[in-house]
């Protein structure tokens, strides 16, 4: 048995100091591609000093490597989850599934409405990618140009894409951080998603209501070339039917049967590439390539789709990015980093230092409201000074899943704050990397665009006043069956 040894609140921060400075200086000298390695070697650098001040201070190795596979053991359900997502993301995209889903969404798009419409378009296209960088990068640019032409100020139309898009990013099942959340916080995906929308819904309400205001008072004239030309391009190359929305309604029905969402995703995967077989069957030899019969192009287009990159070229170059999946391969980086993670919240977690940071962080935290609003602040402080949104999850997650065991709360309580809090603050800062990327890839300054994202300021303040009224948090020692 291990004695117990005390650090103290200084040496147990050196170790996130050291991995703020070092996340600080890949995003300088890396900026977006430091996700791509750089950062996962500065949470392994920050992991080696965790250890080595706990190994001065007694602590065996051991113990700390203990910790570690502990904390690698808990995140294997999410990593499989992910490379599923990888494959679902790459069946659906060649079967015509999201594109159909893009297609009709574009349908709602009217100058009257046109905020309230980008937010909404944008909202169903990050829900069915997972993805809200893509759907900035793609659907975004074009709504910007449309706004832009409509005479709608630039920052308030990349609030209403960044709005949209990370709806999609809190709530779609395909989204890394919709997995990440609830594997910090020791629960489920679906029971994840379906706690948070008591939050998320009337956000997403407010924020389309805040546009609809605003778009009926803003006088425009008709402008919808652009739009027409991204539709014309997509029903050009794919099949677009309504019974293409036959999977992810199968899909949606297993999820409200808590059917395991590892099944669910594998399923979705392979009816996604039954459908790209049966309704596009020009996109699946274009993928396949080569002299092959129908039934052998059919099986190495799926399989392409499932495991790497993918790209279905159309006549718009606005939507051939969107028209890109890279399959399970896609995910490696994520699941790199999320492996690094647990690497360094493992050794900070065994060797007691997030107890001793948890301990003085939770003084604040007097009752179930103020423990709500110090997690959520916390993960904002991390989008700050961390610089990565996959941290403000990751680091606030560890300190305050035992915290929220100890005060009899049950874990998508902490798992839906650190998702209207730290998912959606991290564009607003112009040095993360999400705000940093949001800002290149619209061509709109982050200080121009933030005051407008209002979903994403409406987040985490929804989150409090939710715990504030006491609406449906869920306690450890109530049934089972209540919200």
């Amino acid at each position: 048995m291990m004695h117990e040894v005390k650090i103290s609140l200084w040496l147990a921060f050196l170790p996130i100091i050291v991995l703020m400075l070092l996340l600080a200086t890949n995003v300088f000298l890396f900026g977006d591609n430091a996700l791509g390695g750089a950062n996962q070697i500065a949470l392994l650098m920050a992991a080696s000093v965790a250890a080595i001040i706990s190994i001065i201070k007694g602590i065996h190795w051991n113990h700390l490597f203990d910790g570690v596979l502990k904390s690698i053991s808990s995140a294997l359900p999410a990593l499989l989850i992910l490379l599923l997502i990888g494959a679902l993301a790459g069946t659906w995209m060649i079967s015509g599934i999201v594109p159909a889903m893009v297609y009709y969404g574009l349908k709602i798009l009217t100058p009257t409405i046109f905020l309230f419409a980008a937010c909404l378009v944008c909202a169903v296209v990050s829900v069915a990618t997972g993805s809200s960088w893509s759907t900035v990068a793609t659907i975004g640019v074009a709504l910007l140009a449309i706004g832009k032409a409509l005479g709608f100020h630039e920052g308030l139309i990349a609030g209403a894409i960044i709005s949209g898009a990370y709806f999609g990013d809190k709530m779609s099942p395909l989204s890394d951080t919709t997995n990440l959340a609830p594997a910090m916080a020791g629960t489920d995906l679906f029971t994840h998603i379906r706690y948070m929308a008591i939050t998320t819904i009337p956000s997403i309400v407010l924020t389309l209501l805040i546009f609809l205001i605003i778009g009926f008072t803003h006088q425009t004239s008709s402008q919808d070339l652009e739009v027409a030309s991204l539709m014309e391009a997509v029903k050009n190359k794919f099949y677009i039917n309504p019974v293409l929305f036959l999977v992810p309604i199968i899909v949606i029905i297993l999820i409200i049967k808590q059917v395991p969402a590892i099944l669910v995703l594998l399923l979705g995967s392979l009816l996604g590439g039954l459908c790209a077989v049966i309704f596009q069957p020009s996109i699946v030899t274009e993928i396949a390539g080569g002299s092959y019969s129908y039934y052998e192009s059919g099986y190495i287009a799926v399989i392409n789709a499932m495991s790497s990159s993918t790209e279905v070229l159309t006549t718009n170059e606005s939507i051939n990015e969107l028209l890109k999946t890279k399959g399970m391969y896609g995910m490696l980086n994520t699941i790199w980093l999320i492996i690094c993670a647990m690497v360094f919240g493992g050794i900070m977690e065994s060797s007691g230092m997030l107890a001793t940071i948890a301990n003085r962080v939770v003084l604040f935290a007097k009752n179930t409201t103020s423990l709500i609003a110090t997690t959520a602040g916390t993960c904002v402080f991390f989008n700050a000074t961390a610089s990565d949104q996959y941290l403000a999850i990751i680091v606030p997650g560890r300190m305050f899943a035992p915290v929220f065991k100890n005060r009899g709360l049950k874990p998508e309580n902490l798992s839906r704050t650190l998702e209207d809090s730290g998912t959606v603050t991290s564009v607003l800062f112009p040095w993360n990397t999400c705000g940093a990327t949001q800002a290149s890839v619209l061509g709109v300054a982050t200080g121009t665009y933030w005051m407008y994202c209002f979903f994403n300021l409406i987040s985490p303040l929804m989150s409090v006043l939710i715990a504030a009224i006491g609406f449906k948090i869920r306690k450890m020692d109530i049934d089972k069956n209540s919200a």
